[in-house]
């Protein structure tokens, strides 16, 4: 888990479980005692769809968490504004326990504090766009004017400035989508939960607004719950990711951390086929700089290059060598032999099987 924040985080998760089933409570007994997943299943006729989750997501962070389909992903999101009941556990937003709200105190989270982006978009067919941006707002009895303003002002944002009196059938996949998130941020709320919010688009439009929400969060700083199972996208989006398996937490932490030190022949498997080069940075395998600088570098790089920019830079030449800045100050070196022996991928839990053996 990251530990290196010292204040609250946003979002706290602490021993969350969700079991489907019409005896629910009644199989906890069971699971704390080692009853898995498939024995769940077969013997109780019960579904273990989250298991002992322990997750802190930040503020201004995007927590991205991510699994194959059956993860939980899903499931777990919904637990956050409680559209799903967990069986048992602890979710605190801003210190409080959502467990303990009110329906009226539920209401006002949803309504203020958390706003949805879903993959199907959730657009209001019989409504312009203008209309369906603006109604967080207008859901909460706010001047007329205010939501025309601010609906206005947030899909000149997000691009669709002209798109006002359109209808979403009038609109592409990638506009409607586009139309999801400026009312996600017409509703001024602290954190954005996005399901599988670009799985529906085609690959271009997904790249485009993957670099949208990049964009926003430089400037907004939202807390972003972000549900994918597109590595690929995790790893372009992630602050902190989340993987998921059978509704366990199989790892977590910075991303550029997991891909160099997976933990689980799982995750192994996950990482196995990335292009390292392009997700890589050099801050995740520079060495730090202690003392001098060395003066036979070939000059500087940022530490936050991919490996890809890195290598056509140097021409492919591994005998070169550089000094790393972040923020106009050396912070760390990179040898080019150093590079080449990151684009290997790491079978680490194989290796210590076998020295086990």
């Amino acid at each position: 888990m990251n530990n290196s924040h010292d204040s609250m985080p946003k979002i706290r998760i602490r021993g969350l479980y969700k079991v489907f089933g019409s005896q629910s409570e009644n199989m906890l007994p069971h699971i704390y005692n080692g009853v898995g997943k498939a024995e769940l299943l077969s013997e109780h006729n019960h579904v273990l769809g989250l298991q002992d989750i322990n997750v802190d997501m930040q503020v201004g962070e995007i927590t991205v968490v991510m699994g194959l389909s059956g993860s939980g992903k899903s499931t777990l999101i919904r637990h956050l504004n409680r559209l799903i009941e967990p069986t048992a556990g602890e979710i605190l937003v801003d210190g409080e326990d959502v467990m303990k709200l009110s329906k009226d105190g539920l209401r006002q989270l949803r309504m203020l504090k958390m706003s949805m982006v879903f993959q199907k978009f959730a657009l209001l067919p019989h409504r312009t766009v203008l209309q369906n941006t603006a109604l967080p707002l207008k859901v909460r009895a706010e001047d007329e004017e205010l939501q025309k303003t601010e609906a206005c002002r947030w899909l000149a944002r997000v691009g669709l400035e002209g798109f006002e009196d359109n209808y979403p059938h009038q609109l592409s996949g990638g506009m409607q989508q586009r139309v999801g998130i400026a009312r996600a941020l017409t509703s001024n709320s602290d954190i954005m939960l996005m399901d599988e919010a670009f799985s529906a688009l085609d690959p271009l439009i997904r790249t485009d607004m993957q670099d949208l929400l990049l964009e926003l969060q430089l400037e907004l700083k939202k807390t972003i719950v972000f549900i994918t199972h597109d590595l690929d996208e995790a790893l372009k989006l992630a602050d902190h990711l989340v993987i998921l398996k059978d509704g366990e937490v199989v790892q977590q932490g910075e991303p550029q951390n997991i891909l160099l030190n997976p933990a689980d022949p799982y995750i192994e498997d996950f990482v196995s086929d990335i292009n390292r080069a392009r997700v890589l940075k050099v801050r995740s395998i520079m060495t730090p700089l202690e003392g001098t600088l060395p003066a036979d570098a070939h000059g500087h790089i940022q530490a936050d290059d991919t490996l890809e920019s890195v290598i056509a830079h140097s021409d492919g030449d591994t005998a070169h060598s550089y000094i790393v800045m972040k923020d106009d100050k050396p912070i760390g070196t990179l040898n080019m032999t150093d590079l080449v022996k990151a684009l290997v991928p790491r079978i680490a839990s194989k290796e210590r099987e076998t020295s086990v053996i």
